[in-house]
């Protein structure tokens, strides 16, 4: 009889975790709090207007497509791709960059902003494509269990580039702060300030202006909904409402999870819920990592996110927009240098109808304005409504038109949401910063050093934050649970 599997939560590295044992026969079962699947990536329908409440970007395609590709499938056989150009707008106090959707137009742009400029650009992204190549082919498909992982006859060439940041390197070839800005933004979904990122991860800036911007018709969840469609097609038994109240454990050993009151038996107990609080499930005496511990780590930012009904197409905007008006270090300093709530915060909005007639009614906007913020920060009715005007007063000042009367509803979402929807280490939205200190082994394991049979998959461990690595991260603790449970 197969080994039996019970995964906990249903994010994307536990939908992909639960599809590669499925298909090596284990007996899959995945057990999930709320009431649909997704984890952090989960939708609201309102009044007609669709939310990706989680994550909005669609970075390497070829990560998603790999995974599909691995069961027989496609990204073609569940959702439909769109490419977009442009890919993103930054605003600026006196001026907007809009980057296209191939290096051509976004070395003209460069060019427009600083003669002369193109020219390194070229440069830099060949580098972020050879880190590209050897991150996405090598590095990252380690389970993060050794130091020599790292050792290749690749890296050890490169060696430079763990220790050198994404910051002097751009700073370096680039002068114009705007430029800079525009540069150093993609390592910000890494969870971490670009002085405190490997300049080995400016293989971000060739997934932005080398492989581009997409949009799965429909938003984000449909790639849930594919992944689940591929994972019950295996046979996994999904379960949701399903709160996990105990890792069951008796001499060092998994023997199944409490769930709803009720024990499940389990060979081998799997949880892709957050890293901080899966631990807590475990008596003391199994927990590997102590409070002090997780206090000491970088996290990466919460937010602060708005979900607004427009009930009129707004002008000057694309589907993806980023406000850097205000001074991009400043911020980064209230979220990791001195945690508090910022006095001029950047932000992010997202208009999915802008390319996606079906995410809102006919001439609406669907809006989803996102501030990074500290984890752990106070998070009160006030201060949502005090930032909300900060920002929306910025936007309409910059995009030149006045939106607030054609507010139909809005919705917030924070630290305490966070916290209560996800049971997320202070909140956190995107699990533990890359820094050099938690890059691949220095991260939290994959597997358990205190009790067999029982592992971890996810943001806060091997490789990191964001989709894509979130997928890598199911697919390698099923390949380490596959070498050690056999």
């Amino acid at each position: 009889m197969s080994k039996t599997i019970s995964i906990i939560g249903s994010g994307f590295s536990s939908l992909s975790a639960s599809c590669y044992l499925a298909k090596a026969g284990y007996n899959v079962s995945v057990f999930e709090k709320n009431d649909t699947v997704g984890g952090r990536a989960r939708q609201l329908i309102k009044d007609g207007f669709t939310f990706d409440i989680g994550p909005s970007w669609y970075w390497m395609p070829d990560i998603f497509e790999k995974f599909f590709n691995d069961f027989g499938k496609s990204t073609t056989d569940y959702y439909v791709l769109d490419k977009l150009s442009p890919a993103y707008k930054i605003f600026f106090s006196d001026e907007v960059i809009t980057i296209g959707d191939h290096m051509d137009q976004i070395c003209e742009e460069f060019e427009r902003i600083e003669s002369g400029s193109s020219k390194p650009l070229r440069k830099f992204i060949a580098q972020a494509q050879d880190h590209y190549n050897i991150a996405i082919n090598k590095v990252v498909l380690k389970p993060g269990i050794s130091p020599f992982e790292l050792v290749t006859k690749d890296t050890v060439t490169r060696v430079d580039r763990f220790f050198k940041t994404i910051s002097s390197e751009v700073r370096k070839n680039f002068k114009n702060p705007k430029l800079i800005s525009t540069l150093e933004f993609p390592v910000l979904f890494l969870g971490a300030k670009p002085s405190q990122t490997p300049s080995f991860y400016s293989f971000m800036n060739f997934a932005d202006f080398g492989l581009g911007t997409w949009h799965p018709r429909g938003g984000m969840y449909q790639i849930i909904k594919a992944m689940k469609s591929l994972a019950e097609s295996l046979g996994v038994k999904i379960n949701t409402n399903s709160t996990i109240e105990k890792i069951n454990v008796e001499d060092g050993k998994t023997k199944g999870i409490t769930v709803n009151g009720n024990f499940i038996a389990s060979d081998i107990v799997l949880s892709g819920a957050d890293y901080h609080h899966s631990e807590t499930l475990l008596d003391k005496t199994y927990r590997q990592y102590s409070e002090n511990y997780w206090d000491k780590r970088t996290f990466a930012p919460s937010s602060l996110l708005f979900y607004v009904g427009f009930d009129k197409k707004l002008k000057d905007i694309e589907h993806h927009n980023l406000f850097f008006d205000t001074n991009f270090e400043n911020h980064a300093e209230d979220i990791y240098d001195d945690p508090k709530w910022p006095e001029n915060p950047l932000f992010y909005v997202n208009f999915p109808s802008v390319t996606d007639k079906s995410m809102a009614p006919n001439g609406c906007e669907t809006g989803f304005f996102l501030i990074p913020i500290a984890p752990g920060l106070e998070d009160t009715p006030e201060l949502r409504a005090q930032y909300f005007d900060i920002i929306i007063n910025r936007f309409e000042n910059l995009t030149l038109q006045k939106v607030k009367k054609n507010i139909l509803f809005k919705e917030s979402f924070c630290v305490k949401d966070f916290i209560r929807e996800y049971n997320s280490y202070k909140g956190n939205a995107y699990g533990m910063a890359n820094t050099l200190r938690q890059t691949a082994f220095l991260r939290p394991k994959l597997k358990s050093k205190k009790v067999d049979g029982l592992y971890f998959t996810g943001q806060l461990t091997v490789p990191g934050p964001g989709v894509p690595p979130s997928l890598i991260s199911g697919k390698l603790v099923s390949e380490l649970i596959q070498k050690n449970e056999i």
